[in-house]
């Protein structure tokens, strides 16, 4: 992967439509490895398969960054960093939402409890180019009842002060910075660790079973309900619980 600091150079907008489309355009136009571009707020924030992401002005971390050959299980290496900063109770949801779990209503089964998304990550790019952007958005100070009401049972946050979210930008680049240089089975073990799927039973469309974690390829394997197993990629798949 390429050199270079990452956040430099930056660019600062209080209000941007999305700053993923500000960094690919920055990104066509040439612009270096690690240049960031972050924003108060977000009219048109998306997320994977066109979700928005929404957060009042000030109250999460809204980030992007060019990244020159990145690796290629960016959204899991990025996933990594984000819980590095999130804490020791953060949770990856395949392929890359970062979640806080919430313990299932007694007496629901132990392990199923409601994941509640503290951060969602967007990789975007043309790797026949060399080059991707990275979004991140992070619940840093987000109050849970200013989202929207169908927010309030499946959204967390890290319970900050909005001053806190430059100190949280500085700490998130930094472990990005760290992941980025490791070895992809180091990756691999490290998600793994933190996989917040594995046992649950799931669905998609085409088939339902039970995760089994990611094989060397960031793939999530599946125990098919009727015997045998699957490996599913990010772009074909949407989970949801059964029942």
């Amino acid at each position: 992967m390429s050199t270079g600091a990452l956040g430099v150079p930056r660019l600062h907008l209080r209000l941007t439509d999305s700053t993923n489309d500000r960094a690919r355009a920055l990104a066509i136009a040439g612009a270096p490895h690690g240049t960031l571009v972050t924003a108060a707020e977000q009219s048109a924030g998306r997320g994977r398969q066109g979700r928005r992401w929404s957060a009042p002005a000030g109250s999460a971390l809204l980030m992007s960054l060019v990244l020159r050959e990145p690796p290629e299980l960016l959204p899991l290496v990025a996933a990594l960093g984000v819980c590095d900063v999130a804490g020791p109770e953060a949770r990856i949801k395949w392929p890359n939402d970062v979640v806080f779990e919430r313990p299932a209503p007694s007496p629901g089964p132990a392990g199923e409890g409601t994941l509640a998304k503290v951060a969602g990550i967007l990789a975007e790019g043309r790797p026949q180019e060399g080059w991707a952007v990275l979004g991140i958005g992070l619940n840093v100070a987000v109050r849970l009842e200013d989202l929207p009401p169908e927010l309030h049972g499946t959204a967390a946050t890290l319970g900050r002060e909005g001053a806190e979210v430059e100190p949280v930008l500085e700490a998130l680049l930094q472990a990005l910075a760290r992941r980025l240089a490791e070895p992809v089975e180091q990756t691999l073990d490290a998600w793994r660790r933190r996989d917040a799927l594995r046992g649950r039973a799931i669905a998609w469309n085409g088939g339902e079973g039970t995760a089994e974690g990611v094989d060397g390829d960031g793939r999530l394997v599946v125990a098919l309900a009727g015997g045998g197993r699957t490996a599913l990629d990010a772009g074909e798949v949407h989970l949801r619980p059964l029942g």
